[in-house]
């Protein structure tokens, strides 16, 4: 920046004053003035503006970071429970293995498809027909 001072001032004044005259001299320094106001303010306004760019983008930058330890921490969880997943899932599969029946092949016999230790209600069901209408309880008509 250009540097001036009180003596330069004082100097460049007193130019002004003999090249204008005392009459013009106030409408100058006036006008002078308002420019230099519209430049500072201009000055101003550009120096905000990229201020605001700069913490725009800090912002962005901070959003991104936290997408990606977002992302990081999503990506740990994921593995966290497919590792407990794994595990459970195989032991599942045995626990539905010992409980599952055994079911006999096609043509060996067998009329029901059941064996003789299975569950006893599923061996009236499959004894009944399917369009036969169920039977009708007995009326229990306890007012006696």
């Amino acid at each position: 920046m250009i540097e001036i001072s009180f003596g330069k001032l004082v100097l460049l004044a007193l130019v002004a004053l003999i090249v204008l005259g005392p009459e013009k001299l106030p409408g100058v320094a006036r006008t002078a003035g308002a420019l230099l106001r519209r430049v500072r303010s201009g000055w101003d306004n550009v120096r905000a503006e990229v201020e605001r760019e700069f913490e725009i983008e800090e912002i962005k930058r901070t959003a991104r970071e936290a997408a990606a330890r977002a992302e990081a921490l999503q990506s740990q969880l994921n593995d966290g429970v497919q590792k407990v997943r794994e595990p459970l899932a195989g032991a599942l599969d045995e626990a539905a293995a010992m409980v599952r029946p055994k079911t006999p092949a096609i043509g060996d016999g067998a009329e029901t498809g059941t064996e003789a230790g299975d569950d006893p209600s599923s061996q009236v069901q499959a004894e009944l027909p399917l369009d036969a209408p169920a039977p009708a309880e007995p009326n229990r008509d306890h007012s006696a």
